[in-house]
């Protein structure tokens, strides 16, 4: 975070983790999860659970900011760095923007370069242990830069985009791109 303070302006710190959502919560077996990439990439693909599993994993502790002014500090994620995904599906040139869609509806937009940064992941173990399904289990992304709302629970596709797309809060005045230190809550 180099010179930014640890809690982003207009944040509280919170213990436990506040559930928030749509108002549906999937429940996605193992077996019959899978996650597709796609858009402007030279190979698609997609993963079932244990394919994904066996791609490399990394642990990492972040923070974490909601757009709803609560914060929570030093998170144990399990998970797949973005960066690493996307380089099995080698984005083009011409991509510069992620459409995140999740099992319920939910879509989210965000620049390639934050869901390619070094702390962004596709995390599937949250202290220690699987991340539960009220948390966007089995899988959700997990882009500590922006707020929480950007990292899409019970993800199923990543769309590679040349031009920006709003998802679905978006779509309702919340901010393209959701900045925490800089307060981008709305359009």
């Amino acid at each position: 975070m180099g010179d930014k303070p640890r809690l982003p302006p207009g944040q509280r710190q919170v213990n436990p983790w506040p559930v928030l959502d749509l108002g549906i919560r999937p429940e996605i077996p193992l077996d019959q999860w899978t996650l597709r990439v796609d858009g402007a990439v030279d190979t698609p693909l997609s993963w079932d659970w244990e394919q994904f599993m066996s791609l490399p994993q990394t642990r990492l502790t972040t923070d974490m900011h909601c757009v709803t002014t609560w914060s929570r500090y030093d998170n144990d994620w399990d998970g797949v760095r973005c960066r690493d995904l996307l380089a099995l599906v080698q984005p083009q040139l011409s991509a510069r923007f992620v459409l995140l869609s999740s099992a319920d509806g939910y879509t989210t937009n965000l620049p390639l370069d934050y869901f390619m940064a070094e702390d962004s992941l596709l995390v599937h173990h949250w202290q220690g242990e699987p991340l539960t399904a009220i948390h966007g289990g089995p899988v959700r992304a997990l882009v500590p830069q922006l707020y929480l709302w950007k990292s899409a629970k019970w993800l199923t596709k990543i769309t590679l985009l040349n031009d920006d797309q709003a998802g679905y809060w978006e779509q309702r005045g919340y901010h393209m791109l959701g900045d925490p230190w800089r307060e981008q809550r709305f359009s």
